[in-house]
């Protein structure tokens, strides 16, 4: 077998294992699309959808893990290609998580449901912090498919906007309890359906992290906005 034959049949292994990462990251999207509508509607049915996608979620993070090991040991990559495929390694880590905290939204919002006292806490909020999650993960996988690190720069920035939502919504059921002791339970609930929500997009922010890593060679991981910004220069 030639170089050049080699060579091609590598890319395309590297090729297909970056498609399957979008694949993966796909199917977290509709996670939380289901999610979305389980908040808005109140619907049960919903919510078992995000659990039915989980485990396809789970068998991609392993099927692809174990072939980045297998590239890893056949062919020894080295420089970007080596950093593609520990930045993939890091993508899917964090598409899994996600999917995990996706599926936390949805046990939990189940919960509240059947508990029959929600329509007197503050759901809707949640609607709004999901979708921005939600447009916050799209834009990290078109901006991993496309290496793009300015995109993925901004996208590290705006994760701010996600935690100051949740800091307002954390405020709002202090409120409720206080108003209402008999809500504490159920705003308990929507309280860590809130952090689970940020969580979300906590790793979104790690998968532009590592697309960074992949164009540039450089860990910007726990890093200031300035000295993110110098990364471009």
């Amino acid at each position: 077998m030639n170089q050049k034959h080699l060579s091609s049949q590598y890319d395309a292994e590297l090729n297909s294992i970056s498609t399957r990462v979008l694949e993966m990251g796909g199917l977290v999207e509709m996670q939380i699309r289901h999610s979305i509508k389980a908040i808005h509607e109140l619907s049960i049915t919903e919510a078992e959808q995000v659990f039915a996608i989980e485990h396809d979620v789970n068998r991609m993070e392993v099927e692809i893990d174990r072939d980045i090991t297998s590239i890893m040991c056949r062919r020894q990559p080295t420089a970007r290609d080596l950093r593609l495929l520990v930045g993939i390694s890091r993508v899917i880590v964090n598409l899994e998580r996600a999917g995990d905290e996706i599926s936390r939204v949805a046990r939990m919002i189940k919960s509240v449901i059947e508990s029959g006292t929600h329509r007197s806490l503050p759901i809707a909020d949640l609607v709004l912090s999901t979708q921005h999650c939600a447009a916050s993960l799209h834009q990290t996988l078109d901006a991993f498919a496309r290496l793009d690190v300015e995109a993925s720069l901004t996208i590290i920035n705006d994760d701010d906007l996600l935690d100051q939502e949740y800091e307002g919504y954390l405020r709002k059921l202090i409120t409720y309890m206080m108003e209402d002791p008999r809500t504490i339970g159920n705003s308990i609930n929507l309280l860590f359906l809130a952090k689970a929500i940020e969580r979300v997009g906590d790793h979104a922010k790690n998968i532009a992290e590592a697309t960074v890593y992949v164009v540039k060679g450089t860990d910007i991981r726990h890093t200031s906005r300035e000295e993110r910004a110098a990364v471009t220069k």
